[in-house]
């Protein structure tokens, strides 16, 4: 039978609409470029700052437990969706080439207006 029909024909008819609160948002896919950010009003009247596209990453180094920014130069993976490595989208978990190296995308940049990310030891050969 077609979408939302009863096994008579009838059509099914919702109980309500959604509040405010159920309606959600649309996606946005931070990719790789020239720094963008956008400010939404949320519940409540507060601000969250949300990203479109960067080409900046807080580095953390596991080691030396310093922070430093460092410019992203390629997405290399993305083990959640390899087609997103490919379009250079930055999410978390996804693995970056920067100026120090590779690097773990730790936070979600869509939500949180930054990149953050953790140095990965290279192996030596």
């Amino acid at each position: 039978m077609r979408k939302g029909r009863k096994i008579s024909g009838g059509k099914y008819k919702k109980q309500r609409k959604k509040k405010l609160y159920e309606i959600g948002r649309q996606a946005r896919i931070v990719r790789l470029g020239e720094t963008k950010k956008k400010k939404i009003r949320t519940k409540g009247g507060h601000i969250k700052t949300v990203l479109l596209s960067s080409n900046i990453a807080n580095l953390t180094d596991k080691k030396t437990k310093k922070s430093k920014k460092s410019i992203i130069k390629n997405v290399i993976e993305t083990p959640s969706n390899r087609f997103l490595a490919r379009q250079n989208v930055l999410i978390k978990g996804a693995i970056i080439q920067t100026e120090a190296g590779r690097a773990k995308i730790t936070n979600r940049p869509s939500q949180e207006g930054s990149v953050q990310a953790i140095l990965l030891e290279e192996e030596k050969k």
